[in-house]
């Protein structure tokens, strides 16, 4: 009888440690060797109020030079006086209606596109409006930034240095979730379209590479749930910080009345 409630402990105790790492584990199910399709060709697109860098080209560089700087304007059809393209590189801003105001050419609708076709449109338009006959533009952004939180080891937000970058890349950056937190649960916050959309993700399941937040975008928002645990835990030390915070001022009301009648 003593070894048949031993082997039972023993039972028990593996299969909780099971589910313990079903809780844990990424990718549950996944067999080794196993290939799942993921969209290769995926790029950040331009949405209002990013931030660009566009670096115009051309084997004459003084020809180049005017749409380069925040005097392009005049110094087109003025002077061609030095002045360095690096030194005056602009950061320029989308506004709220997707347009982006660039030197020389003016406001151009990018929002929706990926920085090759909206370097491809600049392109097109320099050589129609005969500026330049050999113009190669480079669209980058500037600042880009995502933000984890919740229960990773360190919350906090990121800037990023290049635009494809998936959830699991976020959490590494935030040095991966804590043993507290929920592969199950996590939220996606993103802007589109002047609305915030909140997708949940399973990151046990193989699923997430067809979700449309594998990929994150500039300014989205991670938050990982704490698993039922902590949030058991939390609770009953809220609790029993409430109770010794009403047990210790109904004893300083007591001492004060004591105080009081002596």
């Amino acid at each position: 009888m003593k070894y048949y409630k031993l082997l039972m402990v023993v039972i028990a105790i593996l299969f909780a440690s099971c589910n313990a790492q079903e809780r844990v584990l990424y990718l549950q199910g996944v067999e080794s060797g196993s290939e799942i399709d993921i969209p290769k060709s995926y790029e950040m697109r331009i949405k209002p109020l990013d931030q660009l860098t566009v670096i115009v080209n051309s084997q004459d560089p003084e020809l180049a030079l005017p749409f380069n700087t925040s005097t392009g304007f005049s110094s087109i059809a003025g002077s061609r006086e030095t002045t360095s393209t690096t030194g005056t590189l602009q950061v320029l801003s989308v506004d709220k209606d997707g347009y982006l105001d660039l030197p020389v050419l003016g406001r151009i609708k990018c929002s929706g596109m990926t920085r090759r076709e909206f370097a491809s449109l600049i392109e097109k338009k320099i050589i129609e409006g005969g500026y330049i006959a050999d113009p190669k533009v480079n669209v980058r952004f500037a600042q880009l930034s995502i933000s984890v939180l919740g229960e990773v080891t360190t919350p906090g937000h990121y800037n990023i240095a290049k635009d494809q970058i998936t959830i699991f890349d976020a959490l590494a950056m935030a040095r991966d979730m804590t043993i507290y937190g929920s592969r199950e649960d996590v939220a996606v916050i993103r802007e589109k379209d002047g609305k915030r959309i909140i997708t949940k993700l399973d990151l046990r399941s193989p699923e997430i590479f067809n979700s449309p937040c594998y990929y994150l975008e500039q300014n989205d928002i991670v938050i990982v749930s704490p698993n039922k645990y902590k949030a058991a835990t939390a609770e009953i030390n809220q609790n029993r910080s409430f109770w010794i915070s009403l047990a210790s001022t109904g004893i300083s009301l007591a001492t004060l009345v004591m105080t009081i009648i002596r």
